[in-house]
């Protein structure tokens, strides 16, 4: 018996065998996934109080009631739209008719009434509380590439793809006024807060400014000192006198309403613009007023509009998609490519939540009327709601 350390070769001959069992080769782990368990359990971390899960393709937009906390509008690309609650995941209504996908949702003012627009070039109206179906605004001839309506009374708008912006009566289920002008899609609009004006962008890289009355064209925005590509965002100061667009140039211009002149010019961003907005406060440092841009170069930056200055640059995993300013508070919320939504300090640029939870790029972001909850659509199918505190 060799009791030294080296033991030398081992071999085994049938005799040493015990017993014999069968392995089904189906039940061996397979050393590729086991190996990766640790990353998939991370990437299945979902912060989501609700997933709402009607759809049955890509999700493209979002709205909450700005009545009921609890009600939510989803649209996509499975030509559908739905009406659902957070919290109940039994109860949904499905808003059916459209013949392409559901590209725009908004709810009136009084929370009364839901407008669905889609590419089929039709906008449906729907009473809230009884789910039925109010009336049907037809006329442009191209897909609607979103809805809005006025803050004061029920009047649609609606851009459209054939270069036309549309205005109807929602109540008389009549039309009212086509704004014609623009050379390409009109991709943005907006009233402005007091109702008095309309603003809407294009692809063809301009601005134009309207009288709602009338439908004449007030101001044209464009050329020198103005975006060179097309416009994919706007957003209209609460006090009704600025307008600040993002294109596809990667720029961001503020323009006085009033007198239709570029009175500013933001540029930090390399590349396309996809959402702005202006903060709700000035969050009581001085009169400064604040803004809000983000782009596919995986950026959010908050601006001091005042003195046309970053304050701060959000840095993202991959391109901002959407953002929304929570309230009058001092943060703002960043849908990502990623599929990761993040909550940001506006004062200090820090992030101070990730919400997790989409498997796919982030569509589009909407809060609920009590601020408890903010709702995401995204490319993977899904909406999912996610309880916040506007303390954070």
């Amino acid at each position: 018996m060799n009791t030294g350390e080296d033991h030398g070769e081992i071999f085994l001959d049938e005799s040493d065998i015990i017993q014999e069992f069968t392995v089904d080769e189906e039940d061996l782990p397979d050393a590729d996934e086991d190996a990766g368990s640790d990353e998939e359990v991370f990437d299945e971390a979902d912060d989501s109080m609700h997933i709402f899960t009607g759809h049955t393709g890509e999700i493209y937009i979002v709205a909450c009631s700005p009545m009921d906390p609890t009600l939510v509008a989803t649209g996509g690309g499975d030509d559908k739209g739905f009406i659902w609650k957070i919290g109940q995941g039994d109860w949904a209504f499905e808003i059916q008719g459209h013949k392409d996908s559901v590209s725009s949702l908004a709810f009136s003012i009084d929370g009364q009434l839901l407008a669905s627009g889609s590419l089929d070039g039709i906008i449906q109206v729907w009473e809230t509380a009884t789910n039925n179906l109010k009336c049907t605004l037809e006329g442009p001839g191209g897909s609607i590439e979103w809805v809005r309506w006025h803050p004061r009374g029920n009047l649609i708008m609606a851009g459209s793809e054939d270069s036309t912006v549309w205005l109807w009566n929602a109540d008389k289920n009549a039309w009212l006024n086509t704004f014609s002008g623009h050379r390409s899609s009109v991709t943005c609009g907006e009233f402005t807060p007091d109702g008095k004006l309309i603003c809407t962008g294009s692809d063809d890289a301009t601005l134009r400014i309207w009288n709602p009355k009338d439908g004449k064209n007030i101001h044209v925005v464009e050329g020198y000192g103005y975006h060179t590509d097309g416009l994919t965002c706007m957003a209209i100061s609460s006090d009704s006198t600025l307008a600040l667009t993002g294109s596809k140039d990667h720029l961001v211009h503020i323009v006085n309403i009033t007198t239709g002149k570029v009175v500013s010019s933001l540029n930090a961003h390399t590349d396309s613009i996809e959402c702005v907005g202006f903060a709700a406060s000035s969050h009581l440092e001085g009169n400064s007023r604040w803004a809000a841009t983000g782009s596919m170069d995986h950026k959010l930056i908050v601006w001091d509009i005042q003195h046309s200055l970053p304050r701060c640059t959000c840095e993202h995993e991959d391109g901002v998609t959407c953002l929304l300013w929570l309230g009058a508070s001092r943060f703002i919320a960043s849908g990502c490519v990623d599929g990761k939504i993040r909550i940001w300090d506006s004062l200090s640029g820090d992030c101070v939540r990730t919400l997790s939870g989409h498997s796919d790029a982030i569509q589009s972001l909407a809060i609920s009327a009590n601020f408890q909850f903010i709702v995401s659509v995204s490319i993977d199918g899904t909406s999912r709601a996610f309880e916040i505190s506007i303390g954070v």
